[in-house]
């Protein structure tokens, strides 16, 4: 089922979606501007696997050790979801853990903090979202201290297993609860725009389009 869902989401956008949440009554589901695409690959669809990434003050007994484990632990078909706190001071991210993440199947990561090694990542068909770039290491900055445990980034409450689509519009996050409406009804509102598309195209009124549709 999961495989299915990922599908048919990652042939939808990112605004449609939001636009379908908003009408189910969740409209608190995207992530800040902030965190945008980092990488030329700009389209991220998954489900998520989260962790929790805090600021340190020296070097843990066991550097980089739940960062590790959750990389080991994803399955194809996981976007790796962490919350950052918007950390500046490091980059949480970088060309090793992308290539680790690609040979496991791993859809890409979406992150409230800073990458490194873009020469190689700008190489890579691995999506990296996240809030900028910084030469500094993680290591003795900010150490993962939870998994698969909720997080929030935004105001955005995102649990394993939820849905993530990212693309240059920005990120939004689909509770799994949700997923089965928010495909069906967003691929009944992209056969509408593309309606409204052709209608507009043809030189019709935007507001006689959209009393007729309700779609703009």
């Amino acid at each position: 089922m999961e495989e299915e869902t990922i599908e048919v989401l990652q042939g939808l956008y990112t605004a449609v979606v939001a636009d379908v949440l908003d009408s189910l009554g969740y409209r608190n589901q995207c992530l800040g501007p902030s965190i945008m695409a980092l990488t030329p690959n700009r389209t991220v669809c998954g489900q998520a696997f989260t962790a929790l990434a805090e600021p340190v003050s020296e070097i843990p007994e066991h550097p980089y050790k739940l960062e590790m484990a959750a990389i080991d632990h994803m399955q194809p078909g996981d976007v790796f979801v962490v919350d950052a706190g918007y950390d500046r001071n490091s980059a949480f991210w970088g060309e090793l853990l992308s290539t680790a993440c690609l040979a496991k199947g791993v859809r890409g990561i979406v992150m409230s903090g800073c990458t490194r090694d873009l020469w190689a990542l700008e190489k890579m068909n691995f999506p990296v979202f996240g809030i900028g770039k910084t030469p500094a290491d993680s290591k003795g900055r900010i150490d993962v201290t939870r998994l698969c445990e909720p997080v929030m980034i935004d105001g955005v409450m995102i649990a394993t297993g939820d849905y993530i689509l990212g693309d240059a519009d920005g990120v939004v996050a689909i509770p799994k609860a949700a997923a089965e409406d928010v495909l069906r009804l967003a691929a009944e509102k992209m056969s509408g725009e593309n309606t409204v598309r052709d209608e507009l195209a043809a030189g019709a009124s935007v507001q006689e389009v959209f009393a007729k549709h309700g779609i703009l």
